[in-house]
């Protein structure tokens, strides 16, 4: 059974908040990914194919230069100096007769041993360093910084000049010195990142649940610093390739007649005017191969986080591989936004048929059917629906900011007149933070913690209006002190941690309106704050609405923050509106069993009705419920999606997709017992 939690802005009848649903566990259906499935989704992308093909070329090569070699890297020929590629010498000779391709080999086997010191020092220094000072702070994290702020401020090519010189030669004191150096700047990457993952909800649930700190950090802080780890390393193996080559071209690296890629450059550039050929070789072997590691690095980090977001789901049925989904809304040419034909003539978006889908490892699963509403010039439209109904994503959807991974389509999904699913990416760029508004759930992430408040607005003013420093900052104090934020020009010269999370909400929203827009998108923007700081955000929005004229698509959970703030609002549930109309109407005449259970899932609508029916209040010893939770889209049924949990399911809820009909002019429900929603409701009263 899964409760509906109320957050409350005021305990009024009309509040019928609802929590989010803790997010669903996979699914016994779903399947799991395979050994081997990061691979196959990495040789689907050319560059990191032929980044890998040849990495692991020259290590082959490299290592085996004994056997693969033409000729000892050592071994002169003078009857063929300078000479150009021919069938004895592929890649021609030196001033000395010397082949050049047998000393890339054997030169080639230094510099895998030195990009093997490099990386593994400077991802044990980096993680050693990064990780305790993220998660435990203080002293630790003191002494972490004031470390990593020497080194710094040490010019690295000085030491390592200093290494070599107290110890000639030796390249792989050099390499470590280098590692030690570089995993400085890792450790203040990794210090941020563990700071960020040690507040997610997952780290405190483990902590209640008894686990040390140590598993913590190897079981759930470390596995999620890979990515970074991963990206950052191959960079620094990249740099190691070409701090090797500059050494060895300084002559403070491998000394002759040993080869060195370096060594070579040396070598060419003292015969650059006879034989411009012999740069070609170690030239083109360093840049191919410090471009391939970054390039393999930044793929292979791709690949993780796209296997941590979206997991492969089963399907069955077609038998050809493909899931079985079905794009509801492309054939019901006259849902607009749910009304046929009963919207306002030019409403300022208007969205019909909206399909999401993500196609992952060759299944296309889809998490958004068919939706469709409409948002009228200074209207506040609600949409609301538990974790997991596609909310967000449909905004998303709508506003360009899905990943390339999204497949979406719609019959049409317009903004002021303008197709934007057809709009080239440039022009839909430009709407965004002009046009269009967007506040996020989560401010934090939308500002900068290395730029102050002012200095953020101010960015967005000049981007967007052409102003300059001083009137952009003067702009910014004024969008501050529009948001209710009292002395808005201290504020303007705080970090983002320095102010609290409702002030941050502010200045989010202050952000999303720097570029004047006509539509603002707020995602839960009372999302984990007090019920005092609700009240001021959600009064602050209706003030903004009132005085600029702004549209308004506000998604929440939370009843109680609809019935304050909308006139309309759209219910979602996996992935498919099931019912929309006038908030009073959907408050007290809800015409779909879900709408139904979430309203009375209300705590105080409960306890409203109960006073009503005794005269007194009493404690309720069960709340209502929704059995079970949103099931993931890979589960979801192409008839009723709501069957499962639905009090009124009966055998011709699962025989066919059910259309959302009119219940009246201006009232949609996506049920065909919609007559028996009623009594749901007068159960709960009783």
């Amino acid at each position: 059974m899964t409760g509906i939690e109320q957050t409350t802005v005021d305990p009024t009848p009309g509040d019928t908040g609802l929590r989010d649903e803790p997010a669903e566990q996979p699914s016994v259906t779903q399947r799991q990914p395979r050994r081997g499935s990061a691979l196959r989704a990495l040789v689907r992308r050319p560059l990191a194919v032929l980044s890998l093909l040849w990495l692991v070329a020259v290590g082959v090569m490299s290592v085996g230069a004994d056997a693969l070699a033409p000729y000892r890297p050592t071994n002169t020929d003078l009857t063929h100096v300078l000479a150009g590629p021919n069938g004895q010498h592929w890649l021609g000779t030196d001033q000395l007769g010397r082949d050049i391709l047998s000393r890339v080999l054997f030169g080639g086997q230094g510099v895998l041993l030195g990009i093997v010191e490099v990386t593994l020092v400077f991802v044990v220094t980096g993680t050693v360093m990064g990780v305790p000072a993220g998660y435990f702070g203080r002293w630790v994290d003191w002494a972490v910084l004031r470390w990593i702020e020497i080194t710094v401020a040490l010019p690295a090519i000085l030491i390592l000049l200093l290494v070599l010189a107290v110890f000639p030669g030796n390249q792989h004191l050099a390499m470590v010195a280098l590692g030690v150096l570089g995993g400085s700047g890792l450790a203040r990457v990794i210090r941020a990142e563990t700071q960020r993952v040690r507040t997610e909800q997952y780290v405190a649930a483990a902590r209640v649940s008894g686990l040390r700190d140590g598993q913590i950090l190897l079981r759930h802080v470390v596995p999620r610093l890979a990515t970074t780890i991963l990206v950052q390393a191959s960079l620094m193996a990249a740099a190691a390739v070409g701090v090797q080559a500059g050494l060895s071209f300084l002559g403070l690296g491998v000394q002759e007649p040993e080869p060195s890629w370096g060594g070579l450059i040396t070598q060419a550039s003292q015969v650059l005017d006879r034989s411009s050929w012999m740069l070609v070789p170690p030239g083109g072997v360093i840049g191919l191969t410090m471009l391939s590691l970054a390039l393999l690095g930044d793929a292979v980090r791709d690949v993780m986080v796209q296997r941590w977001s979206v997991a492969p789901a089963r399907h069955g049925g077609t038998g050809n591989g493909e899931p079985p989904v079905r794009d509801e809304g492309e054939g019901e040419s006259t849902e607009f936004g749910g009304a046929t034909g009963q919207a306002a003539p030019s409403p300022l978006l208007a969205v019909r048929g909206l399909t999401v889908a993500f196609r992952t490892g060759g299944a296309r699963t889809a998490v958004v059917q068919g939706v469709g509403f409409h948002v009228d010039r200074s209207e506040i439209l609600g949409i609301v629906g538990e974790s997991g109904c596609g909310k967000s994503v449909t905004v998303s959807a709508v506003l360009g900011l899905l990943p390339s991974s999204a497949e979406v389509r719609a019959l049409s999904c317009r903004f002021d007149g303008a197709e934007l699913l057809s709009l080239p990416d440039r022009d839909r760029h430009a709407l965004r933070g002009t046009r269009i508004g967007y506040v996020s759930q989560e401010p934090m992430t939308a500002l900068d913690p290395t730029c102050r408040v002012g200095d953020l607005l101010a960015e967005a003013v000049r981007r967007h209006h052409g102003l300059d420093r001083r009137a952009a900052r003067a702009r910014a104090v004024e969008l501050l002190d529009l948001v209710n934020i009292p002395d808005p020009g201290a504020v303007s010269r705080r970090y983002p941690h320095q102010i609290s999370g409702g002030m941050a909400q502010r200045v989010a929203i202050a952000l999303a309106l720097a570029g004047d827009p006509d539509l603002l998108v707020a995602d839960e923007p009372t999302t984990a704050l007090d019920a005092r700081v609700q009240a001021e955000i959600l009064a602050l929005l209706r003030r903004l609405q009132a005085e600029r004229g702004l549209a308004i698509v506000l998604i929440t959970h939370d009843w109680g923050v609809a019935a304050q703030l909308c006139a309309r609002a759209v219910v979602m549930y996996a992935g498919q509106v099931v019912e929309q109309g006038p908030v009073g109407t959907l408050y007290h005449s809800p015409a779909h069993p879900y709408t139904a259970g979430l309203l009375a899932a209300n705590p105080h609508r409960a306890l409203d009705r109960t006073s009503a029916d005794s005269g007194t209040t009493k404690h309720l010893t069960r709340l209502p419920t929704i059995p079970g939770t949103v099931p993931p889209p890979a589960a979801w049924p192409t008839s009723c999606h709501f069957q499962d949990r639905c009090p009124l399911a009966a055998a011709d809820c699962t025989r066919r997709p059910i259309p959302l009909a009119a219940v009246t002019s201006d009232h949609y429900s996506r049920c065909i017992h919609i007559d028996r929603v009623r009594e749901l409701d007068t159960e709960d009263a009783s």
